[in-house]
């Protein structure tokens, strides 16, 4: 559905997107991760043909993005960041609206309207001004904007940002549902166990190169050592941080404000006692020490230097 090969995007002296490729197959859910400034929004604007690239080419089913920008809008719909509704109309206007942008117009506006807010759930607030909505109906019907032309790929982008989790979860099993009806999904966000919920594919973006990609499982097997060492201490610093990272066999630490440290290896042998000792050396207690199996926020640590939400 989606082929991206050797894309390169620069501003000015500054490359913020360099030799990105991979491909995402019809029907599949995919996630792009990466912190900010990785590059992440620039290579979906290009996607969506709003910024051309420099080098290389981008193909959605077989079309150019710079040869064919019209056909491949009417194949992909855009879930942006920000809410791009008119909060003075109601949401019915709004996607009806949006539908005419697409082509969609008459009375086959209103019935597929009316369809949107049935898959996002907010039928009964149909004629309900989107400025008295909340913010996690708000993003619903964002979605359904996106959602009115029937696209073959959907490119979400930070769809659950300040929402509650009421809202969060609808808008995850309305994903869900989508791409198991057949829908092609491209899914940024900041929460990792979301892209673990909702794609089997993840690629990771970091200073505009992409720096790993494949299942949960093929990832996580590049952990460095093969397992995290999290430790709950009372009363954590920088200091304590800084020189963990000294230790020879570890590779990154990740304090948390809870007192929570994790503490990637990059090898096997017995560092614990050192550990404690060094916990020790800077009078902090350590209430629970436990390892634990690698996962996605861990592998992105190694490989980035820094956590998703930094």
């Amino acid at each position: 559905m989606l082929s991206i090969s050797n894309i390169k995007k620069s501003f000015g002296h500054h490359q913020v997107v360099n030799d990105v490729t991979f491909e995402v197959q019809k029907g599949e859910a995919f996630g792009l991760l990466g912190p900010n400034g990785a590059g992440k929004s620039t290579t979906i604007s290009m996607i969506c043909g709003l910024i051309p690239y420099d080098e290389g080419d981008i193909q959605v089913d077989g079309l150019s993005v710079q040869k064919k920008p019209m056909k491949i809008r009417e194949k992909i719909g855009v879930v942006p960041q920000d809410i791009a509704l008119y909060p003075t109309m109601s949401a019915l206007d709004n996607l009806v609206f949006w539908g005419k942008m697409y082509g969609i117009t008459g009375r086959r506006a209103k019935q597929r309207a009316f369809e949107v807010l049935e898959i996002v759930g907010l039928t009964d607030r149909a004629k309900d001004k989107i400025e008295t909505f909340s913010g996690g109906m708000k993003r619903r019907i964002n979605i359904g904007a996106a959602l009115m032309h029937n696209p073959e790929l959907l490119i979400m982008d930070e769809p659950t940002v300040g929402i509650d989790p009421q809202s969060r979860n609808h808008i995850l099993e309305t994903v869900k549902r989508l791409n198991e009806e057949g829908m092609t999904i491209i899914y940024t966000s900041h929460y990792m166990e979301e892209v673990e919920y909702l794609c089997k594919r993840i690629g990771i973006i970091d200073h505009g190169k992409l720096i790993a990609i494949g299942d949960k499982t093929e990832l996580c097997n590049r952990l460095a050592g093969g397992h995290v060492l999290e430790l709950i201490v009372d009363n954590p610093n920088v200091d304590l941080l800084v020189n963990l990272e000294n230790i020879e066999g570890v590779e990154n630490t990740n304090g948390k404000e809870d007192g929570t440290i994790e503490i990637m290896l990059s090898d096997k042998k017995n560092i614990l006692p050192e550990i404690i000792s060094l916990c020790g050396t800077h009078d902090i207690s350590i209430q629970t020490i436990q390892i634990k199996e690698p996962n996605l926020e861990s592998l992105f640590l190694q490989l980035t230097g820094r956590t998703l939400r930094d």
